[in-house]
């Protein structure tokens, strides 16, 4: 995971703890609620970790008994070892297969989660973070009237509070750090999109965000 990726997902999880203006804010409480948020994801890393090999563990029993119940097994002495048998239907084996994914897809969130956090600590992460609450907290006006003016027929207030974060985030680094290619921004805010909200939600923030790159690209033809 590179270090702005794990960044802009730090930087979900802080607006999303926000409990008051922006603005209200000072850059220690901003570093306190990133703190608090990398104990969180870490804690919940190492539980959804320990489930995933409960389960595992689960389905494992359930195979040896499966073997050790057979016919074929029950009839052997109970010194011999249990040899291999038929599965079961192939309906029961792709029900076990599904749970199987779901808990490696877990394990996969949690292992970036913990590497989300190893990058943290290295000051890149913290540092991205901290700039992008910064630039939203002294030019949110300007980014919120932005998501207004080009969600035609939504109420911002109304928004849902991640798709109106995610937007944010993107609409933070389009117009205010240089370094980040447009392309980048965009499809990093479609991922968290698609990870923490709906499809639905990734077409309308791709919608927005490609109405405020062509509003930046005017804005810099004028002053130039």
């Amino acid at each position: 995971m590179q270090a702005r990726r794990a960044a802009r997902e730090l930087a979900l999880i802080l607006f999303s703890q926000f409990d008051k203006k922006i603005t209200q804010y000072n850059q220690t409480e901003f570093e306190d609620i990133i703190l608090k948020s990398v104990r969180t994801l870490t804690n919940s890393s190492i539980e959804e970790l320990k489930t995933s090999v409960g389960s595992i563990n689960v389905m494992k029993e359930q195979v040896e008994n499966y073997e050790a119940d057979s016919p074929v097994n029950l009839e052997r002495p109970l010194q011999a070892k249990n040899v291999p048998v038929a599965l079961p239907m192939t309906s029961d084996l792709k029900k076990q297969l599904d749970e199987l994914l779901g808990i490696c897809e877990k394990v996969v969130l949690a292992l970036e989660i913990a590497e989300m956090t190893a990058l943290e600590y290295t000051g890149e992460v913290k540092n991205y973070v901290l700039q992008i609450a910064s630039i939203y907290k002294e030019n949110s006006g300007e980014i919120d009237s932005l998501i207004k003016k080009f969600a035609k027929g939504w109420d911002i207030e109304r928004l849902v509070k991640i798709d109106k974060d995610i937007l944010r985030i993107a609409i933070a680094e389009l117009l205010y750090v240089d370094s980040v290619p447009v392309k980048v921004v965009i499809d990093e805010a479609l991922e968290l999109a698609k990870k923490y909200s709906t499809d639905d939600s990734a077409s309308f923030i791709n919608g927005i965000l490609g109405k405020v790159v062509d509003e930046k690209k005017a804005r810099d033809k004028e002053k130039a």
